[in-house]
């Protein structure tokens, strides 16, 4: 970007980005919101019953629950809840017995 040119801005209708599958656990499907600066946010859906593999965190991730109950380190978070995972940090039990959707936001 040439210095001194204008920030872009860009909205998105959420209803309008379809679902897909995540190319890492059954049960999980991601909406790809937008990505910018080495940024991306995404809105993911559990599905009842999905467990998340085991993983670390390369990088920090934020997590913002808008529907159902999401359990990240044996906390139950409901709507209105947010978690921080801090780079370099492991997630062994991530589930949602009743299915789930939230905001997701992470480096690209």
């Amino acid at each position: 970007m040439t210095p001194g040119a204008p920030k872009s801005f860009h909205a998105v209708n959420v209803d309008d980005v379809p679902w897909r599958p995540s190319r890492v656990a059954a049960g999980v499907f991601v909406k790809d919101i937008a990505v910018t600066d080495g940024w991306e946010m995404q809105i993911v859906r559990f599905e009842p019953g999905t467990r998340f593999p085991v993983h670390t965190h390369e990088r920090p991730e934020f997590v913002f629950v808008l529907e159902g109950e999401l359990v990240q380190g044996g906390r139950r978070m409901g709507p209105g809840w947010a978690s921080v995972a801090s780079a370099g940090s492991i997630d062994e039990d991530v589930y949602s017995e009743t299915g789930c959707v939230f905001v997701l936001v992470d480096r690209a």
